[in-house]
């Protein structure tokens, strides 16, 4: 029986054989480019798990005839980065690439260590990661970087990549597999080669007899009476987080410390989870509870600072937290409205009485003329249209029906009776 995972044995041997990232290393790709001038800076890959960020680090080490060196930032530290760095200045004539996955979860002490190497050209750093790299990675460090985004691969994409699994794998390939159906397995791998390779693996195994005959509805109830574990490097990452979220908004406490636990003990980074509780405070709880936002962004301040294992009862007493709060989502459904309007109507001209005029040939054309302070009248408050005309009197913010939410109702309808109709 082969041990090396179907995604180990289908990573791409030459830049050829890559797929998706067609903006990258296309025809016209910005990638393309400087791979074709045999120059290739510092790099930073930002992307969602599973798109080749790892491989495609490996090919250019391959086509640029360097050292590779590679890393993991939850495994390796300073000692690890010194001695590759030795080893470079130690080989001058020859370009090192070193490559950091997961490079968020390095410490700014961490990633301190690399800039002198990086600025002096001595190693070629190419970090991966799939958090925004503008909070992760160290000003200093990422100003030496050129940061490429990494896209979710197309069904188009993952079509051909399973075509190419059927008949290349030296195991599949053998095989008598007819996939007959593939929106099951596209639609669970959500862009993400990695998860897509493990589950056509393990449906393939879970298939009993000789011929293996691939359906939707296989797929789905392979998946749905054996779910697969959670862990650090798996594929399924993103549905445990899933789950931990559904359960906070479903305000069920015992149900969000499950998950909780189930993303610490397989080594969950502690920000990922804090950071998505930041999003939840906001999206699903919002004005019912201000302070959720406040108590999740505290959390999220405290486990950067703090790191595990005490971290764990700091995420375990904000989760509680929110998963207890009255929930509304009335301040996403305003954005999402207001987005979707803006998309609709343009770039609507904004009421000269709202335009600010600061020279006199403005206020003269009639900038900022027949505006009301609100702060010169009763209660601070003074009707007058906000909203370009072609809007007035359009609602987007609607409050739902919670203790908080029901005084800013009360207070909306008392000011805007004769506008708004709240």
């Amino acid at each position: 029986m082969n041990r090396i995972p179907l995604a180990e044995r289908m990573r791409p041997k030459i830049l050829e054989e890559y797929i998706g990232q067609s903006h990258l290393i296309g025809e016209k790709g910005t990638l393309s480019t400087l791979i074709k001038k045999g120059f290739i800076p510092s790099l930073i890959f930002w992307g969602p798990p599973g798109t080749g960020k790892t491989t495609l680090a490996n090919l250019l080490a391959q086509n640029q005839d360097a050292h590779f060196y590679s890393i993991s930032a939850a495994q390796g530290g300073i000692k690890e980065v010194r001695e590759i760095i030795q080893k470079a200045k130690n080989d001058s004539e020859k370009r090192t690439i070193l490559f950091i996955d997961e490079i968020h979860r390095f410490s700014k002490s961490q990633q301190d260590s690399l800039l002198g190497a990086v600025e002096k050209g001595i190693i070629t750093l190419i970090g991966a990661t799939t958090e925004n790299p503008s909070f992760e990675v160290i000003n200093a460090l990422l100003s030496r970087c050129h940061v490429y985004i990494f896209k979710q691969l197309s069904d188009d994409d993952l079509s051909i990549l399973l075509d190419r699994v059927l008949q290349k794998d030296p195991y599949l390939s053998k095989e008598e597999i007819e996939l007959k159906e593939k929106e099951a397995l596209l639609n669970i791998a959500g862009g993400d080669a990695r998860k897509l390779l493990s589950l056509l693996e393990w449906i393939v195994n879970s298939i009993e007899g000789t011929k293996k005959i691939i359906t939707n509805t296989v797929v789905l109830e392979q998946v749905k009476n054996h779910p697969i574990n959670f862990d650090k490097k798996g594929e399924f990452h993103y549905d445990i987080i899933s789950a931990f979220i559904k359960s906070i908004r479903g305000s069920d406490p015992n149900a969000a410390v499950y998950w909780l636990a189930r993303m610490i003990e397989g080594g969950e980074d502690e920000k990922f989870i804090a950071r998505r509780m930041v999003i939840l405070a906001s999206e699903d709880i919002g004005n019912a509870n201000p302070t959720a936002l406040v108590l999740a962004q505290s959390t999220f301040d405290s486990v950067r600072t703090i790191g595990f294992p005490e971290a764990r009862i700091i995420l375990s007493q904000c989760a509680i937290y929110l998963a207890t709060s009255p929930k509304s989502h009335a301040s996403y459904l305003a954005i999402k409205k207001a987005q979707k309007c803006v998309k609709d109507t343009r770039d609507l001209p904004v009421p000269l009485h709202l335009r600010n005029a600061p020279t006199h040939l403005l206020k003269k054309i009639g900038y900022s003329e027949g505006y009301k302070y609100p702060h010169d009248f009763e209660d601070n408050f003074i009707t007058q249209e906000y909203l370009p005309k072609e809007l007035q009197n359009r609602k987007f913010y609607i409050p739902n029906n919670n203790s908080k939410e029901n005084q800013i109702l009360a207070y909306l309808k008392r000011i805007w009776k004769n506008k708004y109709s709240y």
